[in-house]
């Protein structure tokens, strides 16, 4: 009897790749954790994800909240509701997103990225997860939101928190200390909707109070949802890019040489890999997907990190390529619940790119081995050791080293 396939196995998690290519061969099957319904075909994928009458995303929701845990805002927020509600919802909060808000925060974030960008390249060897690709999505959030440096640290912690939900099987003493972060959090911006509503600003927590027609438990569940969508996913992106190219130099040189080409790098990593690997559905009644029948109450991941590798929609989908044509893929969602963030993301990582491609000649990894962070949802590096040769006309400015 062959072994279970499951999506948290520790090789799975170090390149889930192999794994996906296996179930793509069996359109639909039962995986771990938890007996899921795997969707790993692109067609089939994006069947799924337009169908939210039979595929409800309270599936996500409900993954969120475990028995073990009491209260959670994320899993009541706009990604885990059906329509109308969430066509509502999304309604509500959508103008924070617009191009016009962007435009206005691009100059900020412009000289973000140039400032640690500066910094990375001057210390030459770092860890890139924590010297750059957290910071500046930290940083950008703290815009959005109006938070105070000193919180920063604590970001990642409750994001790491909150995405480390899902699947999990936590002792007693983590369980509590992932309730604390929660509580922590839920405090944090029950001050800042408080102050806000004292003191109206140009942050996006203004623009939410500002929204006729939410509850204050609509705009907890958004910031609660919107700081691992901001945070980890921008990191992610960022990280994977730069791992990316340490792992083909030659289009590490071209995109160095042609910063236009910095688009189509974000592009082409989105699809080869991308920070969201999989989304949950729950099944509303029998239903059949791939030719599969799959039962009414079943939980079905959908794989969205397949989907992007899947050779009947891409050819040699396993092979980067930045000349690759028809992009257009699933790395922000699809349908209805398509990222709102997904503008952000993108000018965030195109923004840092271009600072720190700028200022170098090449990048290595200085340690092949690579952890990756624990969930099926997202992925990325934990910690990213590199070196970066920073250009000629820039060297002198390098503080000596030994």
């Amino acid at each position: 009897m062959s072994a279970p396939l499951n999506l948290m196995a520790p090789d799975v998690r170090a390149n889930p790749y192999p794994l996906y290519a296996e179930l793509r061969r069996r359109p639909v099957c039962q995986v771990e954790p938890g007996g899921m319904w795997a969707v790993s075909r692109h067609d089939d994928v994006v069947a799924v994800l337009k169908d939210t009458r039979r595929f409800s995303s309270a599936g996500l929701g409900r993954s969120f909240l475990p028995p073990w845990l009491e209260r959670n805002p994320v899993a009541a927020s706009l990604v885990m509701k059906d329509p109308p509600e969430h066509t509502r919802l999304r309604g509500l909060v959508s103008r924070a997103f617009s191009g016009a808000a962007l435009q206005r925060l691009e100059a900020q974030v412009r000289a973000i990225a140039e400032e640690l960008a500066e910094a990375v390249v001057r210390q030459q060897e770092v860890d890139f997860v924590a010297a750059f690709s957290l910071r500046l999505p930290v940083r950008v959030l703290s815009l959005l939101f109006g938070l105070e440096p000193e919180l920063w640290p604590r970001m990642r912690v409750w994001a790491d928190d909150l995405l480390s939900i899902p699947a999990s099987h936590p002792t007693p003493e983590r369980r509590e200390e992932i309730r604390q972060s929660l509580e922590e959090m839920e405090r944090c911006f029950q001050a800042l909707l408080a102050s806000r509503r004292a003191a109206p600003g140009e942050d996006l927590v203004s623009e939410l109070l500002g929204a006729e027609g939410l509850t204050d438990d609509e705009r907890m569940s958004f910031l609660f949802s919107l700081l691992p969508a901001g945070f980890e996913t921008t990191a992610h992106l960022l990280s994977n890019t730069v791992l990316v190219l340490t792992r083909h130099p030659r289009e590490a040189e071209r995109v160095i040489a042609e910063p236009r080409l910095i688009p189509r790098l974000i592009e082409e990593v989105l699809r080869y890999e991308p920070p969201a690997q999989s989304s949950l559905r729950l099944v509303t009644e029998d239903t059949e997907v791939g030719g599969v029948r799959v039962p009414r109450g079943a939980l079905v991941a959908v794989l969205l990190g397949s989907a992007m590798r899947d050779e009947q929609r891409y050819p040699e989908a396993d092979r980067f390529d930045l000349d690759r044509e028809g992009q257009g893929h699933l790395p922000f969602g699809h349908g209805i619940h398509f990222c709102l963030g997904a503008q952000l993301a993108r000018m965030e990582a195109r923004l840092g790119l271009e600072a720190l491609l700028a200022r170098i000649r090449g990048v290595s990894l200085t340690r092949q081995e690579v952890s990756w962070s624990q969930s099926y949802i997202a992925r990325g590096p934990l910690r990213l050791p590199v070196r970066f040769e920073p250009r000629a006309d820039d060297f002198h400015t390098q503080p000596p080293r030994g």
